[in-house]
């Protein structure tokens, strides 16, 4: 009887085992053959896997194990077979239990269709929804390859692009809301919810999450998820901004409450964020025509702990003339923290009173609001 159960024990490794849920991903691409190769790459459990296979007469596959949730990958294609990192072919698509198929009659990963699993299934309904979007940067990309560089500074190029940057936005937010509303249980929904958090309020984010299944709720992203949206309220639209401290370029101790009385943008950036740096010559502009009527601008930089020098580099070739704080934390910013920050460039928009009236104004958009509230203030003064 003893050996018996001692037999059942060892044997209860193996079937926990065989019980793991697995994903296989199944491709079928035209009629691509070797040296062609098939590189899939993902994480899971705090580090980056990378996989990959040989092409033969167009078919591939991968196996491995599922995590708890689906888990988001990038499938890509090199005819080559010379490495992932020189693919220009390729699509996202989620690992999860089951049979993921992947098919083109094209020698094509980008076209190809993902069906057999609920969430990539899902995540074809997502990308036939956004269509017009990437329709939209797919023509600003083609633009930007044909214009010359002289083109590229030109006034209308930079308009032009401007317009049709806004209009994808303006596309974006409606689409990811309903997406969210329809498919409350999809890992997709969550991944967007926390796209449109760059943009988007609280007010507008917060009963979004709540609508999401508490399975996705309690997963780990959900709850840093859930964790940042209650920083983001700290923010909102009609809230106070909390109050901090941080040491400017000289290493003197500035307060956001110094600032009050004067309507001021606080704007996160860093030396190291390119989209931070192209937007810069936008906020000295906006800057230079009313900091003479009660505005001014904080800057507060995510740079690393050893780059002290880029940041004050790129204040001095930008023009950046206002005050500059940081505590060099990189994405462990103070502020950053406290505000829900995950991306910049990120910007809050105080009345006198610290309160946020606006956020992440880009372009001609800060200009277009600090022309409506200065107005109104000098129509209160006249009245």
């Amino acid at each position: 009887m003893k050996k018996a159960i001692i037999t059942a024990l060892a044997i209860l490794p193996f079937a926990a085992m065989a019980q793991t849920p697995t994903f296989t991903v199944k491709g079928k691409l035209g009629n691509i053959k070797a040296p062609a190769k098939a590189y899939l790459q993902y994480r899971k459990d705090g580090a980056t896997m990378t996989d990959s296979v040989t092409i033969n007469n167009g078919a591939f596959e991968f196996k491995g194990a599922a995590g708890a949730l689906p888990i988001q990958a990038v499938l890509r294609l090199n005819k080559a077979g010379d490495g992932l990192t020189k693919s220009r072919d390729g699509q996202q698509i989620y690992l999860e239990p089951g049979v993921i198929v992947v098919k083109n009659a094209a020698d094509s990963l980008k076209t190809a269709m993902v069906s057999g699993t609920p969430t990539n299934v899902e995540n074809q309904a997502y990308k036939i929804a956004m269509k017009p979007v990437n329709d939209i940067y797919e023509t600003m990309n083609a633009k930007m390859k044909a214009a010359t560089p002289a083109q590229r500074e030109s006034a209308e190029y930079k308009q032009e692009m401007e317009a049709m940057d806004n209009k994808a936005d303006e596309l974006t937010d409606p689409i990811n809301k309903k997406f969210v509303k329809a498919y409350p249980k999809s890992v997709i929904s969550l991944d967007v919810l926390r796209s449109l958090a760059y943009g988007s309020d609280y007010a507008e984010i917060a009963p979004l999450y709540t609508s999401l299944s508490p399975a996705l709720k309690e997963s780990e992203t959900g709850k840093k998820f859930g964790a940042q949206l209650a920083k983001m309220k700290n923010v909102a639209l009609g809230a106070v901004a909390p109050d901090f401290a941080m040491a400017d370029t000289s290493g003197n101790v500035v307060k956001l409450s110094s600032f009050r009385g004067k309507y001021l943008l606080v704007d996160l950036w860093a030396s190291w964020c390119g989209p931070c740096r192209r937007e810069n010559p936008n906020v000295v502009r906006t800057f230079n025509k009313y900091k003479d009527q009660n505005f001014t601008v904080l800057g507060v930089s995510l740079d690393r702990p050893d780059a002290k020098d880029k940041w004050l580099d790129a204040i001095h070739k930008d023009g950046l003339t206002w005050t500059h704080v940081s505590d060099l934390k990189y994405w462990n910013n103070e502020v950053a923290q406290l505000y829900g920050v995950q991306a910049i460039p990120q910007n809050f928009l105080l009345d006198p009173n610290g309160k946020v009236i606006a956020k992440n104004l880009r372009g001609d958009a800060l200009d277009a609001k600090l022309a409506e509230v200065l107005s109104k203030t000098e129509k209160v003064k006249a009245e």
